[in-house]
């Protein structure tokens, strides 16, 4: 009798294993960084699925929910899913999926494989684990290694180095698409000039945004400064590469600060120096 239950348990066991259904992944990596998710990627028909907050923070793409429908953009790719529809609209052009995007634990589950692709990275699974190497960044040409972000505070300072390709890519274009409007250079303190009389300057330094190349040499540098003076909400940039000013929204400050804390909570942050007491 106990043989009995026995080769029932692993019968059973081994059903379960077989099933097309679901099973869980044990890890994904995004340009060599392991990437840690609240709820786990699943296999569904031979395919994998992944929580679309990945896909949306990792490879840069941005996301709009209306309905039941998800629209997934970048750059010049638009990507239209409907939840329980294997029908997906690729700029403009409908195509089949083999596997249906869906809901489960409150969290939209996408196919990697697909996506991914789409969106011009590469794509590889074995032994558990999901491998996607992203699109390299390029500015005027030149491929973007990291981004090294500082920013001073009342006293001391922080260096950053950002190293995902989705993250500086939509922080680069954070900036070119909200600088607006060119304006003449302010009367600015920069980091390293420290008057006694405030007052008698319109704009203080605030971040420092040095796209590098594989040599790390800068390609594109983007400073920050902000009004001294009350009642002011916007944010000036200088273009240091170029020695352009222009004025750019105090959103398009946050929408990048909250680039760089997804970054670090995803492991593509290092501090490369912190000087805060």
């Amino acid at each position: 009798m106990k043989k009995m239950f026995l080769g029932m348990f692993l019968t059973l066991v081994l059903i379960l294993n077989a099933s097309p259904g679901y099973a869980a992944t044990t890890q994904i990596k995004v340009d060599g960084v392991t990437i840690s998710t609240d709820v786990n990627p699943e296999v569904k028909n031979n395919r994998t699925m992944v929580p679309l907050r990945v896909i949306s923070e990792n490879l840069g793409a941005t996301v709009h929910w209306s309905d039941s429908q998800v629209t997934l953009t970048k750059n010049d790719m638009k990507i239209i899913l409907k939840l329980n529809s294997n029908k997906v609209v690729k700029n403009g052009k409908t195509e089949l999926l083999d596997v249906k995007p869906y809901m489960k634990n409150n969290r939209t589950f996408v196919p990697m494989r697909f996506i991914a692709e789409t969106f011009g990275s590469n794509v590889d699974y074995k032994n558990g684990i999901v491998t996607i190497d992203t699109k390299p960044f390029a500015i005027d040409g030149v491929i973007v290694s990291a981004l090294q972000y500082e920013y001073h505070m009342t006293l001391g300072g922080v260096v950053q180095k950002i190293n995902g390709n989705g993250y500086n890519e939509a922080i680069y274009n954070i900036f070119v698409e909200n600088n607006s409007r060119e304006v003449k250079a302010p009367i600015y303190l920069p980091w390293d000039f420290y008057p006694l009389q405030l007052e008698e300057w319109d704009y203080e330094k605030n971040a420092q945004y040095d796209f590098l190349d594989q040599n790390g040499e800068s390609i594109k540098r983007f400073d920050t400064y902000y009004s001294i003076q009350t009642g002011h909400s916007e944010m000036l940039v200088q273009e240091v590469t170029e020695n352009r000013w222009y004025v750019n929204s105090d959103s398009a400050r946050l929408s990048i600060l909250q680039l760089i804390d997804k970054a670090a909570e995803n492991g593509f942050v290092t501090v490369i120096s912190n000087t805060v007491p």
